[in-house]
């Protein structure tokens, strides 16, 4: 008998930390190799956690709720075979030193935020305090200067009160603007601060408005676009575009691509052909800043955004999307958005992306002025296709007809990005899709 340590297993750039939501397997009960045993939740999506052996779950190490480290043992499955190799440490970094230049940085960053944890762990003395805080937390409250008497005070959103990360900076936020109640409590005499609560609250049971509490996914979402905003400087290109081809074309197409293919033949894998072929022409805009350096990618990976059943939306990647024909893109988009409507998809497929798309058009609007997902420079939102008059010029003179024209609507971060950049990229998309050739095959 040998005895597997399983393990919370890296789930991309910047995720260094998930809580475990739920257990799938009880101590005693046999496991498949890669067979899911829990399931994690991060800021970024939720997963499963599967075993890499079979055999028989001994020990649990933590319980739902708990906060677990990337690299944490969090259950130990006894095997009758051999156990596998364990990954050298290179491997575990998954870092490949030689490849780019923030491969680099990355990796200078993890060492350097494992040093700084060690520090709070050193330096900050929480072994008084009356409920649990996550390392995170802690890291948060000693870069910040939050002392415990300050932490207490802090309302938690998790289960049992806990102070998640959201908590931290939504406190952090107002605490600049001198809007936190621990400091209030400092001006104001505890008994009128108690009391102005309780009829603040007796006000809000007393009306008619429903108070609904935003959802974890929703907390995130809102942190992000936040900080979109104030670190991105958008602004916005717009560009009206002859569709009529593409849409004969795809009705023309679409019910054989099914058959052949057993996919839809929607408008997306169209799009995002163009898009990419437009990202190889202007290639700065498929970049990123870090400080006062630009970091330009090597890889095209186009994240496509997606809505949530519940009216939540998340970005899965399609990575490479510049070397996929119209057929392996239609397959691909179909699949990640199958998947993300049914909360399947895996933490690396929503990492990654170089350069965003998102739909504005399926709920109706005309155009859009969507905010950039960092740490990306720009977004382009495909607004409804309409059937509207227009002025079609021949050689024999012009005259009005009815076409099928859309907007594109071009957000891009104007501190690396400049009006030409801009709106020459998305004047060539639109080339694309107005010369899209109707002869070819679907």
């Amino acid at each position: 008998m040998a005895k597997f340590e399983l393990k919370l297993p890296k789930m991309g750039e910047s995720v260094a930390e998930a809580t475990i939501t739920n257990w799938l397997k009880e101590v005693g009960e046999h496991i498949e190799a890669d067979e899911p045993v829990l399931e994690i939740a991060t800021d970024k999506v939720d997963s499963e956690v599967p075993s890499e052996v079979e055999g028989k779950l001994v020990e649990k190490l933590f319980e739902a709720d708990d906060v677990v480290q990337v690299g944490q043992t969090i259950a130990v499955i006894e095997t009758e075979g051999e156990l596998p190799e364990e990954d050298s440490e290179d491997d575990e970094l998954d870092i490949d030193l030689n490849e780019e230049e923030e491969d680099e940085s990355y990796a200078e960053e993890v060492a350097a935020t494992v040093e700084e944890a060690k520090e709070t762990v050193e330096s900050n003395d929480f072994s008084d305090a009356s409920r649990f805080y996550s390392p995170l937390v802690k890291n948060i409250a000693k870069e910040e200067n939050i002392g415990l008497e300050e932490l207490e005070n802090i309302k938690g959103s998790g289960k049992d009160g806990r102070v998640t990360k959201d908590d931290m900076l939504a406190y952090v936020e107002n605490r600049k603007t001198g809007k936190t109640q621990f400091q209030k409590s400092k001006s104001i005499e505890t008994g009128k601060l108690e009391s102005a609560v309780a009829s603040k609250e007796q006000a809000i049971r007393s009306g008619k408005d429903e108070i609904i509490e935003m959802t974890r996914m929703g907390k995130m979402i809102s942190h992000h676009m936040i900080e979109s905003v104030q670190t991105s400087a958008h602004v916005q290109s717009f560009i009206e575009v002859d569709v009529t081809n593409i849409w004969k074309w795809r009705n023309k197409h679409k019910d054989a691509f099914y058959k052949r293919e057993g996919e839809k033949l929607t408008f997306t894998p169209i799009f995002i052909e163009a898009v990419a072929k437009a990202i190889r022409d202007f290639p700065l805009i498929n970049i990123s800043v870090d400080g006062d350096k630009v970091i330009k990618k090597k890889n095209i990976n186009l994240g496509m955004a997606a809505a949530l059943p519940d009216g939540n939306l998340i970005v899965p990647v399609i990575k490479n999307a510049d070397q996929l024909n119209l057929v392996g893109l239609a397959k691909k988009v179909n699949d990640l958005a199958g998947r993300a409507r049914q909360n399947k998809l895996k933490p690396e497929e929503i990492q990654g992306g170089t350069y965003t798309v998102t739909n504005v058009g399926t709920f109706g609007s005309v155009m859009g002025t969507p905010i950039i997902n960092q740490p990306q420079v720009a977004i382009l939102a495909l607004g409804a296709i309409r059937k509207v008059p227009a002025v079609i010029e021949t050689p024999e003179g012009d005259f009005i007809g009815i076409r099928h024209k859309m907007f594109l609507s071009h957000s891009y971060d104007h501190r690396v990005v400049n009006g030409a950049l801009g709106g020459q990229f998305v004047q060539r998309v639109a080339q694309y899709l107005e010369n899209f050739d109707t002869n070819r095959e679907a």
